[in-house]
């Protein structure tokens, strides 16, 4: 299986979908509504992306963007998923049943940049106290001890 099959493989799914293929990997962009049934799809049919090696979020300032990368380590080919948040609320469906390494991940990032994960199974702190006010991986974040500020 090659990129040029998942493109269009990906295209029948979603029509909407808009792909960067200047990289290594083929990059997906899709709505986050779209995230979950895209989700298993990708895991439970014939592509069987069985392994998510890395999953994070990055800040625009305008918008938040989730980052999937997916392998399939039967057809040994790599995917990037990616979905825009609205900054004010960013919130996407959880695939922490579908990849157990999502779990920890999904924390991370509600921790450090404040996405909810829906219907996460433990959606909690995993590294900041639970009074610590703020998220310090977005770029609006001021931190008055360190004086941090970008």
């Amino acid at each position: 299986m090659t990129k040029e099959y998942f493109r269009e493989y990906f295209t029948a799914l979603l029509p909407t979908a808009s792909f960067d293929e200047s990289g290594e990997w083929l990059n997906v962009q899709i709505q986050p509504e779209q995230w979950r049934s895209f989700a298993l799809e990708l895991r439970q049919s014939e592509l069987n992306f069985n392994y998510l090696f890395c999953l994070t979020c990055i800040d625009w300032k305008t918008h938040l963007t989730m980052v999937y990368h997916l392998s399939s380590t039967v057809h040994r080919q790599t995917v990037v998923i990616k979905a825009n948040l609205n900054r004010d609320s960013p919130e996407i469906e959880t695939v922490s049943d579908l990849w157990r390494t999502a779990e920890f991940h999904e924390r991370e990032v509600y921790d450090l940049f404040g996405v909810k994960f829906l219907n996460h199974p433990d959606l909690r702190r995993l590294i900041l106290e639970d009074d610590f006010s703020g998220y310090p991986l977005r770029k609006d974040f001021e931190d008055p001890i360190n004086m941090i500020k970008l």
